[in-house]
This record gives C-alpha cells, sequence and structure tokens, in this order.
C-alpha cells in the first residue's frame, strides 16, 4: 500500500462523513470540525503512510489554502446574509468592527509582549493573526441559508456573520502594520513606513477592495438577473458554480490593482445578494459554496489535527498558552460585551455574540502570509504554537458549547413570542430579545 493509495482512501472516507455529520451532531455539543480536528490526530497518531505536516516548511501550500477556504467562506457569508447592509441595520456589526476588534489586538499585543517578550513586531502580528472571527467552525451560530424576508435572522447569528465576514479583511492593514515595523527594526527603527502603511495598506487597499467589491458586484448582479442577453441571464439557468467565478473573479481583480481580496469578495456577495433579494438563485450559489467550503475546512481541520498529533505545540509555553486563553475567555467576551452596549441585543443575546469569538483558518492564513514575508525575530514554530494552540482551543470550546447554546436562546426567543402570539412567524421570532 502506497501513501497515494492510502491519501485516496482516507479523502473518500473524509468527504462521505463532511456529508453525513453535520445532520448528525445536529443539537449536539459536537461540531463537524471538532471530528475532523480528532480524526486527524488520531490517525496521525497510528503508524500510517501518511505525508508530514508541517506549516514551517510547507508555508507556502498552506498560505494558499488556507486563502481558497477564507474566500470562499466569505462569499457564503455575503451571499446568506438577507438584512441589506445599512448604517442602522448592521449597527451591531459596526460595534463589533470599530470597538471590539481594535481592543482586541491592543490587548493581545500588550499580552504577548509582557508574557511572552516579544518583540513589539512579533506582539503586534500575533495580535493581527489572532483578531478575526471564524464562524465557519461553528454553524450553528452563522445564519442559514438566504431566505426571501430580511427579517428572519437572529442578532447572534447576524452579528457574527457580519462580523466574520469584514473583519477578515480588516485584520490584513495590522498584519502589514507588523510587517513594516519589522522591516524598519531592521534598519534602525525608521518610523518613515508609517506614512506609507496609512496611506496604502489602510488607506489606497481597503478603499480599493470596497469598490472593486462593489464594481464587481453590481455587474455580476446585474448580469445574473437582468442581462438582456439569455445566455448571460445565468439565474436562469441554476448553476452553483456560478458563485467560485464570482469569488475568484472578485479576489483576482482585486489583488492585481492591489486592493483587499478578502474585502472585495464579501462585498461582491453582498451586492450579488441585494440585486434580486428575494430570487431563488441566491439559494443555489449558497448551497453550492457551502459544499465547497465545507470540504475545504474538513480538509483543513484534519491537516491542523495532523500537525497537532505530529509535536505542533512542542514549542508551546505556558506563557503562549495564557495568551489565547486570555484571548478566548477574557479579552473577546469583555469586548464584544462592551462594544454591544446600546444596540438592540438583548443581554444574553449580547453575552453569546461576546463569547463565540471564533479562531479558525482566518489566523492560518495571515501567519502562513507574514512569515513569508519577514522574519520576526521570534522562532517560526513558537509563533505556530501559538495561533495552533489558540485554534485548537477555539474549535473544542466553541464546537462543543455553539449547540447547546444556541439551541437555549432559540427555546427563549420561542417561548417568549408565544407568549405574545399563539404561532409566531420567522419575523417574530427573529425580533424577540430573551
Amino acid at each position: 500500500m502506497t501513501s497515494v493509495d492510502f491519501l485516496f482512501a482516507v479523502f473518500g472516507a473524509g468527504t462521505l462523513a463532511a456529508a453525513a455529520l453535520p445532520r448528525l451532531v445536529a443539537g449536539r455539543p459536537l461540531s463537524m470540525p471538532l471530528i475532523f480536528l480528532l480524526l486527524g490526530i488520531g490517525l496521525y497518531l497510528l503508524p500510517t503512510p501518511l505525508p508530514d505536516v508541517d506549516p514551517v516548511t510547507d508555508r507556502v501550500w498552506v498560505e494558499h489554502l488556507t486563502e481558497v477556504c477564507v474566500i470562499v467562506s466569505l462569499m457564503g457569508a455575503g451571499l446568506a446574509l438577507n438584512r441589506p447592509m445599512g448604517r442602522r441595520r448592521w449597527r451591531t456589526t459596526w460595534r463589533l468592527l470599530g470597538v471590539t476588534m481594535p481592543l482586541t489586538i491592543a490587548a493581545v499585543a500588550v499580552l504577548a509582549w509582557w508574557l511572552l517578550d516579544w518583540p513589539p513586531a512579533a506582539a503586534l502580528l500575533i495580535a493581527a493573526v489572532l483578531a478575526p472571527t471564524d464562524p465557519v467552525l461553528a454553524s450553528e451560530v452563522r445564519v442559514g441559508a438566504p431566505t426571501e424576508s430580511e427579517h428572519d435572522e437572529d442578532e447572534v447569528r447576524f452579528a457574527l456573520t457580519s462580523e466574520a465576514g469584514l473583519n477578515d479583511g480588516l485584520a490584513f492593514p495590522v498584519v502589514m502594520a507588523a510587517i513594516g515595523l519589522v522591516a524598519a527594526t531592521g534598519t534602525g527603527m525608521s518610523g518613515g513606513w508609517i506614512g506609507h502603511w496609512l496611506l496604502v495598506d489602510a488607506g489606497y487597499r481597503c478603499v480599493v477592495g470596497v469598490l472593486a467589491g462593489i464594481a464587481v458586484g453590481k455587474l455580476l448582479g446585474w448580469t445574473f438577473f437582468r442581462a438582456g442577453w439569455q445566455a448571460m441571464r445565468l439565474s436562469e439557468h441554476q448553476e452553483g458554480f456560478v458563485a467560485l467565478s464570482a469569488t475568484f473573479l472578485a479576489y483576482g481583480l482585486t489583488e492585481l490593482v492591489h486592493g483587499y481580496g478578502f474585502l472585495a469578495v464579501f462585498v461582491t456577495a453582498c451586492h450579488i445578494r441585494a440585486a434580486e433579494r428575494a430570487h431563488g438563485y441566491h439559494a443555489v450559489l449558497h448551497d453550492f459554496v457551502e459544499q465547497i467550503e465545507r470540504l475545504l475546512t474538513v480538509v483543513l481541520l484534519f491537516l491542523l489535527g495532523a500537525y497537532v498529533a505530529q509535536g505542533a505545540l512542542a514549542s508551546l509555553t505556558w506563557r503562549g498558552a495564557a495568551v489565547g486563553l486570555l484571548l478566548l475567555l477574557v479579552v473577546r467576551p469583555l469586548t464584544g460585551w462592551a462594544a454591544q452596549l446600546g444596540t438592540v441585543a438583548g443581554p444574553r443575546e449580547r453575552v453569546v455574540t461576546a463569547f463565540f469569538g471564533i479562531r479558525g483558518v482566518g489566523s492560518l492564513f495571515y501567519l502562513a502570509y507574514a512569515l513569508g514575508e519577514e522574519d520576526f525575530h521570534v522562532p517560526a514554530e513558537e509563533l505556530w504554537a501559538v495561533v495552533t494552540f489558540t485554534v485548537l482551543c477555539s474549535v473544542v470550546l466553541h464546537g462543543v458549547t455553539a449547540s447547546p447554546v444556541i439551541s437555549r436562546l432559540d427555546r427563549l426567543r420561542l417561548l417568549r413570542a408565544r407568549r405574545a402570539e399563539r404561532e409566531p412567524s420567522d419575523h417574530q421570532l427573529a425580533n424577540e430579545r430573551p
């Protein structure tokens, strides 16, 4: 038996499991990512003919595999959101982005500098890498398939999905700041990089990402639903793989003009959704993207488990573990709760939204990308150990608690709605504040 043959068998069994497991674990304190993480650990602890997994030496393929997974999940998130984008409608999202994210980055950077004694650039990098949330790793806390009504989404699922859609891209300027800072320290701690960072990395690239997303989204939305040439009115042909075309087109074009492709993909998806909000083609696109996303997530979590089994945490110190645990259990819950004061969310919804700051694939991508740009004067194995430990803890903690917590919240909504009306509608359920 060759390793390639064994890989084929493992991949076949894994994809079959990916199709069945979501329904088998629904409603249980268990998640599909957690199962595949454990499977990766278990298989690699056995004497199986599987290749080594090491993101330090194989950084390039890790970067690009996680990159593809992130942009596919961003397209799925944008297509799933029913609520039109707006200042008041997305108030909780803007608060999470404008308050929780900067405070989280600042707190984690201070923790890494103080506990780990890392140089400022490395501390800022680990803070930026661990900043994005990633609801793809716990499907219970994200919105479901798109529907015709913009009022069907409860505040928790909407807030976490929309936050993840945007902060995956907004973390990029902070990663670039860490790269600029470490480059400056190597040339005499010059502050000349700050102007370039403000104008280009924090300004131009964000603006281009949003504008490119709007342009591509509007063009594709018109093409899908209103094109005069019937062959191009793709909504009539119901082909789901077109979602991948939109994903890679938006990402590729934006990156070619040096904008942030992550922002562009999510904005593109939102504008495709807005082009004909009640059309059934959105469900077709979303379902296809969700299947691809699920396969990619399965592969990545299996490989992460394999990396853990092969000694990923050997370089982890108790101080590094403390940084990850403080982020998940203290920093994110406190900053997430504070950001929601004054929003429409009820007290229990605020606590749940604040707690489920899931870390995952985006963190793996950003670390692989940054380590390909500069040397941060901290062993790469140590950086990977801290990030891997944090993602591992997030998968376990949030994967086990997501279903019971969200189910409890849904039951409270239903109970409150039934007290007011015998058979509440989806709109009434979503707007109950437990």
